[in-house]
C-alpha cells in the first residue's frame, strides 16, 4: 500500500471524491438508457400484437351494439307487440352486416400485418441483439447468440427468413423479453435514475419554499424536504450499481440461449472449427508440397545432374569436374538449409525442446523491431496448444514489421486459472481489421479450435494490442526460463 498522503480536496477533506457517486450517476444513466429500449420495444410489442388487439376491440363493440340494439327493441312500445316485432326485425338485419363488416376489417388489418410482421420480427431481434450488446458493455453480463445460422439464400425480410425465425426458439424468447420488460423489468434499472430525481425534486423544493411563515429554514418542512432528497439521492446512488447487474442478469436468463439452444450452438462451434482446422491443415500439407517440389526437391535434382556431369569428365578433364563437385556441395547445402527452413516452418525444434517461451524468445531476437518479452510459464503446455500460440506470435511480429510502420513491439505470455493468455502490442499507426485481411483471421481461426478468443483493439493512430487466450492444463513443468 502506498505511504503517500492524498491531496487537500477543494472542500478541504482528505481524499479522493467517492466513486460510489460516480458509479451511480453512471449506473443510473445507463439505466434510463435501457428505460428508452424499453419504449421501443413497447412500440414493437403493440405493432405485433396489432391483430389481436383489434379483433378484441372489434368483438367486445359488436357485442355491446348488439346488447344495446336488443334493449332498445325491448323496451319499444307499441299496440300488439307491432313496434317491438319490427325493431327486432331491424336488429337481426344490422347484426349480419355489422360481422361482415367487422369480418372484412379484421382480415384486411391481418393482411397488412402478415405484411409488416417480417420487418416487425426483424426490429425485436435487433432490439434484442443490442440489449445483449449493452448488457455486457454496461452491466458486464455477457449474453451468447442463441440463433439459429441463417442458410444460404435467406434474405431477412422474406416469407421463408419469417417461417425460420418463427420456428427459431430464440424468437420466442425475444417476444418474451419484450413483455417482461415492458410488464415491468424495466423499473429494475430505472428505479435508481427515478430516486435520484425525486431527491432533486425535494431540493429544489425546500429552495423554492416561501421566505417567511413557517416555511423558512429551520423548520420541519425545509428540514423533512433537505433530509428526504438527500436521502433518495443517496439511496438511488447505492442501488444504481446493483440494481443494474439485475437488470442484465434478467436479461441474461431471458435473452440467453436454452440448454438445447446452447447445446447446437456448441456443436455449430465444433463444426465451424473442425472444418477450419481441416481446410487449414490441407492447405499446410499444399504449401509443404509445393516448398519441397520447388525448393529442395529442384535442387536435389539438380544436385544429381551436377554430380553425372561431373562423373562424365573425372577422366578427361579433372578440373572441370571438381568444379562440378564443388557446385553440387553448395547447392547440397542450400537443399539442407531450405529443408531446415521447412521444418522449422511445420514444427521449429526450438519449441519442441525447450518450449513455448524460449521458441517465442528467438522470434523476438529474430525481429527487425526492438522486441520486449514477459513471461511466466510454470510448467509446459500441450504441444498442439504451444504450436498455435507460437505460429500466432509469429503471424503478428511479421504483421507489424511489414504493416504497422512501429519501432517497438512488447510480448506478453502469462498462464492463469487454466488459461493461456498471449498479447502482443506496438507503437504503430493502428487502424488494423481483422475483417480485412487473412492474417488476424487465421490467428483467429487458429485459437477458436482450441475454444480460444482473440481480441483485437487499434484504433487510428495506435496503439495496437492483440490478445489471445486460449483454454489448456499445463502437462510437465518446464525445463528452461521464460
Amino acid at each position: 500500500m502506498s505511504s503517500r498522503t492524498p491531496p487537500l480536496s477543494r472542500s478541504g477533506l482528505r481524499g479522493p471524491h467517492p466513486r460510489w457517486i460516480g458509479a451511480g450517476l453512471v449506473s443510473a444513466r445507463r439505466g434510463v438508457g435501457f428505460g428508452a429500449l424499453m419504449l421501443a420495444g413497447a412500440a414493437l410489442l403493440l405493432a405485433l400484437a396489432a391483430p389481436l388487439l383489434l379483433a378484441t376491440f372489434a368483438a367486445v363493440r359488436l357485442v355491446r351494439r348488439s346488447a344495446g340494439q336488443q334493449a332498445f327493441a325491448a323496451a319499444a312500445p307499441g299496440p300488439g307487440g307491432g313496434v317491438i316485432h319490427s325493431s327486432a326485425a331491424r336488429v337481426g338485419e344490422w347484426l349480419p352486416r355489422q360481422l361482415l363488416l367487422s369480418g372484412l376489417v379484421l382480415v384486411a388489418a391481418t393482411a397488412v400485418w402478415l405484411l409488416l410482421a417480417p420487418a416487425i420480427l426483424l426490429l425485436i431481434r435487433q432490439l434484442a441483439i443490442q440489449t445483449r450488446w449493452l448488457s455486457g458493455e454496461w452491466c458486464g453480463i455477457r449474453i451468447a447468440d442463441p440463433y439459429r445460422p441463417a442458410r444460404a439464400g435467406d434474405r431477412e425480410v422474406s416469407l421463408r427468413g419469417l417461417r425460420r425465425r418463427l420456428a427459431d426458439p430464440a424468437t420466442g424468447r425475444d417476444v418474451g423479453w419484450l413483455a417482461v420488460n415492458v410488464g415491468g423489468g424495466w423499473v429494475v434499472a430505472v428505479l435508481p435514475a427515478g430516486l435520484i430525481a425525486g431527491g432533486l425534486v425535494g431540493f429544489l423544493g425546500a429552495v423554492a419554499q416561501p421566505r417567511g411563515g413557517h416555511s423558512y429554514p429551520g423548520h420541519s418542512p425545509f428540514i423533512l424536504l433537505v433530509l428526504g432528497g438527500g436521502g433518495l439521492i443517496a439511496l438511488g446512488l447505492g442501488i444504481a450499481p446493483g440494481m443494474l447487474t439485475a437488470y442484465g442478469m434478467l436479461a441474461r436468463r431471458m435473452l440467453g440461449p436454452a440448454s438445447q439452444a446452447e447445446l447446437a450452438l456448441r456443436v455449430r462451434h465444433l463444426a465451424e472449427t473442425r472444418s477450419e482446422a481441416i481446410d487449414t491443415g490441407a492447405a499446410e500439407i499444399r504449401r509443404i508440397e509445393r516448398d519441397l517440389h520447388d525448393g529442395a526437391q529442384a535442387r536435389l535434382v539438380a544436385m544429381g545432374m551436377t554430380l553425372d556431369a561431373a562423373g562424365g569428365l573425372i577422366d578427361s578433364n579433372p578440373a572441370a569436374a571438381r568444379a562440378l563437385l564443388l557446385e553440387a556441395r553448395d547447392t547440397s547445402a542450400k537443399a539442407l538449409a531450405e529443408l531446415r527452413d521447412l521444418v522449422r516452418g511445420v514444427h521449429p525444434p526450438v519449441l519442441a525442446d525447450r518450449g513455448l517461451g524460449d521458441a517465442v524468445r528467438a522470434l523476438a531476437l529474430d525481429s527487425p523491431l526492438r522486441a520486449g518479452l514477459a513471461g511466466d510459464l510454470p510448467g509446459r503446455l500441450p504441444a498442439p496448444v504451444e504450436s498455435a500460440a507460437y505460429f500466432a506470435v509469429s503471424e503478428l511480429l511479421a504483421n507489424v514489421s511489414k504493416h504497422a510502420r512501429a519501432t517497438q513491439v512488447w510480448i506478453d505470455i502469462r498462464y492463469a486459472d487454466g488459461m493461456l493468455r498471449v498479447g502482443v502490442s506496438d507503437d504503430g499507426q493502428g487502424g488494423a481489421d481483422a475483417s480485412r485481411g487473412t492474417g488476424l483471421r487465421g490467428i483467429e481461426r487458429r485459437a477458436a479450435a482450441f475454444d480460444g478468443v482473440l481480441a483485437l483493439s487499434s484504433p487510428p493512430g495506435g496503439p495496437t494490442a492483440v490478445t489471445m487466450e486460449i483454454p489448456c492444463a499445463l502437462s510437465s513443468l518446464k525445463t528452461s526460463s521464460c
